[in-house]
């Protein structure tokens, strides 16, 4: 079991920047794949980044690419989602995840409950 709490989003103008963390419980967060999805309001919601459980892996959809970069700390437990040159579309509600039954599958065992990111025009 991992418990996942999300941190660091807030109200942005168009290219602007945000950093999201997640912070995770437990002593296994260093061994999970992690993940950040987004929901917009009446959208689905969407993939954005991936991370091996190590770091030296990462994955992103091509919207992201340039923009967003996923990192993590396993020694503090903690992923994090910097996000730069931030567009009106980039509003929604981030969630991370862990645990993703496997590489590249967008079906994670564990979410936060999700920080919410407006960026203004």
């Amino acid at each position: 079991q991992v418990r996942l709490v999300e941190s660091g989003g807030g109200l942005v103008q168009a290219g602007g920047s945000l950093r999201l963390s997640c912070s995770a419980s437990g002593r296994t967060f260093s061994t999970y794949t992690m993940g950040w999805f987004r929901q917009a309001p009446g959208k689905e919601r969407e993939f954005v980044a991936a991370i091996s459980s190590s770091g030296g892996v990462t994955t992103y959809p091509d919207f992201v690419k340039g923009r967003f970069t996923i990192s993590r700390d396993n020694a503090k437990n903690t992923l994090y989602l910097q996000m730069n040159s931030l567009k009106p579309e980039d509003t929604a509600v981030y969630y991370c995840a862990a645990d993703p039954r496997y590489w590249g599958s967008k079906q994670y065992n564990y979410w936060g409950q999700g920080t919410q990111v407006t960026v203004s025009s």
